[in-house]
C-alpha cells in the first residue's frame, strides 16, 4: 500500500533537536586545536565515553577501552570528561530553542523536543523555516553540529533527526509518513528494543511501516500499552505529550562511582559508598522525596556484582541513617581478599516528604532535627558548591583521588579558575582556549 497514514502535513509540529557527538563536539568547540581531529572523552575511565565525528569515521566506537582505541586510531586525542562545561553548553542549547517556543522538553543533556504548532504566523516563517532558524542559531552560537527532525509526533520527529546525521535537517509531513517508515527497521523506532523487535519479527513485522499498518485490534492483542502509543504516533496521531515541567516523580534514585585502581581497602570502599549515599540523598531532598527501600552494591575488578537490599522502618532522605545501615551490613557482601572497582546505592519506593507519626522513643523528633541540619547544609552547598559540607565518612572519597596514572588527569575547567572562583563554586562560563 502506498497511501499516506495522515492526510494533514502537520496537525502538530514537533521538532527533535539532537546535538551531534555532543561531549566530543563541546571539547572541539572550547579548544580550537582539537577541531577536525579524532577526539574521544572519558580518559578518566580509560574508555571512549563520547566519540567525535572524525574518530567515528576512523572506526572508533563508544565503550572501547584505550588499548582498542589506539589500535584503531593511533593518533587519537583522549581527554578527560568535563561535565561542568557540557552542562553549560546544554543549558545554552535549551535557552536558544526557547527563543522560538516555550514548549520545550529537555529530554537529555544533548537533546530536546519542542512544539512549534501555530507559530508560523507569529514568527513569519514556515515550520521548515523555523527549524532552519533554530539550527542556524544553535550551530552559530555553540559551534557544534546539530541534527533536527520535524514531524507531526515525537516518535517520528526522533526518527527524522537521526535520518541524516551529522548536521542534518529532515522534515516528515504527515502525508509522507509512509515513504519514510518503509525504510526504517522496526528496531530503529524510538521505544522499541531488541526483545520487542524479536517478538514483532516472529509476527512478520520488520519495518516501521509494517507495524504502523496493523489494525488496532491486532495491536491491542500483540503489544503492550507503551508500544500501542508508538503505533498511534507512527500513524501521525500525537499521543505522547511534551513534558516541560521539571521531573519530580522518580521511581528510584541511583548513584554509582567507578574508581581506579581497584582496591580491597574496606575504609576506602566505605567512603565511596558514603559519597554515593550523600549524592543520592541530596537529589532526593531536592525533589522532596524519601525512600522506603535502600540498596547498596559493590562491583569487583572482574565485573561481578554483589549487593544488599533492605526495607526502612521510616522513609528517609538522611544520609547518616543510611550510612549506619551500610556499616551494619557491609560485611555481608564485602570480602577482604577481593578488589573492588565500583560502588553504588539505590533509593527506591520513593514518596513525597511528610512528617511521620510520633513514636514512643523520640525517633521522629531526632529525624526532624537532622532534617533541619541537612536543610542548612543544602543551603551552604547551593551557595558555595556541592560537598562544601559533608559527612566525615565520605572524606576519603570526596577529597581523595578517584583515579591514578594518566586517568587522574583532570579537565581544564577543573584545574583552572577565573578570578574569584573557588574550588567548588564556579561561574557559569566554560574555560576557552587552546590545548597545549
Amino acid at each position: 500500500m502506498d497511501q499516506p497514514l495522515s492526510l494533514r502535513a502537520y496537525p502538530r509540529a514537533i521538532v527533535h533537536v539532537d546535538a551531534d557527538s555532543f561531549f566530543a563536539s563541546v571539547e572541539q568547540a572550547v579548544n580550537p586545536k582539537l577541531r577536525g581531529k579524532p577526539v574521544v572523552t572519558g580518559k578518566e575511565r580509560g574508555i571512549a565515553s563520547a566519540v567525535s565525528i572524525e574518530a567515528k569515521q576512523l572506526g572508533v566506537k563508544r565503550g572501547m577501552n584505550i588499548r582498542e582505541i589506539r589500535q584503531v586510531c593511533p593518533g587519537i586525542i583522549h581527554v578527560p570528561s568535563d561535565y561542568e562545561t557540557y552542562s553549560l553548553y546544554s543549558k545554552r542549547l535549551f535557552e536558544i530553542v526557547r527563543r522560538y517556543t516555550p514548549v520545550v522538553e529537555e529530554y537529555s543533556i544533548d537533546e530536546c523536543f519542542a512544539e512549534i504548532t501555530g507559530l508560523r504566523r507569529p514568527l513569519k516563517l514556515s515550520y521548515e523555516g523555523i527549524c532552519e532558524a533554530i539550527k542556524r542559531d544553535l550551530e552559530h552560537e555553540l559551534d557544534i553540529g546539530m541534527s533536527l527532525g520535524l514531524a507531526p509526533t515525537k516518535v517520528v520527529a526522533k526518527i527524522a533527526s537521526k535520518w541524516n546525521k551529522p548536521s542534518g535537517l529532515v522534515t516528515i509531513p504527515g502525508r509522507q509518513l509512509h515513504q519514510f517508515l518503509d525504510k526504517i527497521p522496526v528496531v530503529d523506532v524510538w521505544g522499541i528494543g531488541g526483545m520487542t523487535e524479536r517478538h514483532l519479527n516472529s509476527l512478520g513485522i520488520r519495518t516501521a511501516l509494517q507495524f504502523a499498518r496493523q489494525n488496532e485490534w491486532w495491536i491491542k492483542r500483540h503489544v503492550t500499552k507503551p508500544h500501542q502509543e508508538i503505533w498511534h504516533e507512527l500513524n501521525g496521531r500525537s499521543v505522547l505529550p511534551l513534558e516541560t515541567e521539571e521531573r519530580h516523580d522518580y521511581k528510584s534514585i541511583s548513584k554509582t562511582k567507578t574508581f581506579t585502581p581497584a582496591t580491597a581497602d574496606r575504609d576506602y570502599v566505605l567512603a565511596q559508598l558514603a559519597k554515593n549515599t550523600e549524592n543520592a540523598c541530596i537529589k532526593a531532598r531536592r525533589h522532596g522525596l524519601r525512600a522506603r527501600r535502600f540498596y547498596f552494591l559493590l562491583r569487583t575488578e572482574d565485573y561481578r556484582h554483589c549487593g544488599y537490599e533492605m526495607r526502612l522502618s521510616n522513609p528517609t532522605n538522611a544520609p547518616n541513617v543510611l550510612m549506619s545501615l551500610i556499616r551494619e551490613h557491609l560485611d555481608r557482601i564485602y570480602r577482604p581478599d577481593t578488589r573492588y572497582r565500583l560502588t553504588g546505592v539505590v533509593l527506591s519506593q520513593l514518596q513525597e516528604e511528610a512528617y511521620g507519626q510520633a513514636d514512643l522513643f523520640g525517633e521522629t523528633i531526632s529525624i526532624d532535627r537532622m532534617e533541619k541540619v541537612l536543610g542548612v547544609a543544602d543551603q551552604i552547598d547551593k551557595k558555595y558548591g556541592k560537598h562544601t559540607v559533608y559527612f566525615g565518612t565520605s572524606h576519603q572519597a570526596i577529597k581523595g583521588k578517584q583515579y591514578t596514572g594518566e586517568r587522574a588527569e583532570k579537565s581544564r575547567r577543573a584545574t583552572q579558575t577565573f578570578k574569584g572562583e573557588g574550588d567548588r563554586k564556579h561561574l557559569g562560563l566554560p574555560m576557552l582556549g587552546d590545548v597545549d
